[in-house]
């Protein structure tokens, strides 16, 4: 029997873990951060909450005798998943990172890319009044600090749970991909959107607002992924139950 965890909080990480629950000689626990009040229902074990560092997983990894990690939290992630580098190789356990791949630009694109959330906020051009935050509702500080220096700009935010941060002069909608690009080029047109915030988070589940910009000509500005750690990668879940298998 090998016990795996799954570093979760993504669709893909979903997926995985009700595939993993069919393999008889899997055991396979999930554990998410905490920060969506309803995630998706989860097949097998579930924990929720922080480990209190790569120092703290590395504990309950030896604590719970895990076998294999697997991380599949959102690409953009980057604390956590250095974490998991950190903590496997500590306790010398397999480590894969489950990471899909990014949206490239393509032609039509017209992409503001930062490095950061504040980089996001701070590139807004002057001249757009209306903005369509998908970038997440925990880093919302950066947007109220731009409302404070640009207080015509009018904010649409798009997230599971409400958030915590109530920002001047917007909307929040509450809603869970996937999204067709029928919804967003409604959402996109009926709001009068000008400009996006997007985190390249790849995949297909929310790109079809990526679709509806480039048709109707509005600049996405898209933060870009943190560096990943040195390790073992796979880009569909596919390719993480080979690998899985060939331990």
């Amino acid at each position: 029997m090998k016990k795996v965890l799954i570093l979760g909080g993504t669709g893909d990480a979903v997926k995985l873990a009700a595939k993993l629950a069919t393999i008889p000689e899997i055991e396979v626990i999930s554990s998410l951060a905490g920060r969506t009040k309803k995630p998706a229902a989860l097949v097998g074990q579930v924990r929720i909450g922080g480990f209190g560092g790569a120092e703290g997983l590395a504990h309950y990894l030896q604590e719970n005798s895990i076998d294999v990690l697997i991380d599949a939290t959102h690409p953009c992630a980057g604390q956590i998943t250095i974490n998991g580098a950190i903590a496997t190789q500590s306790v010398n356990i397999p480590h894969l990172m489950l990471v899909r791949p990014q949206w490239e630009k393509t032609t039509g694109d017209n992409w503001i890319e930062v490095e950061s959330v504040e980089a996001a906020a701070s590139a807004i051009p002057e001249s757009v009044n209306r903005v369509f935050i998908t970038s997440g509702r925990q880093q919302l500080e950066p947007f109220l600090q731009r409302s404070h220096i640009s207080p015509h700009i009018w904010y649409l935010m798009r997230s599971i749970d409400p958030p915590e941060i109530e920002l001047p002069n917007s909307k929040v909608l509450l809603d869970r991909g996937p999204f067709s690009l029928e919804q967003e080029r409604k959402l996109l047109r009926n709001y009068h959107i000008e400009a996006i915030v997007s985190k390249n988070s790849g995949g297909n589940a929310t790109y079809a607002k990526i679709t509806a910009a480039r048709e109707l000509e509005i600049p996405i500005i898209m933060v870009q992924r943190p560096a990943m750690p040195i390790g073992e990668k796979v880009t569909s879940i596919e390719e993480a139950i080979a690998w899985l298998n060939q331990l």
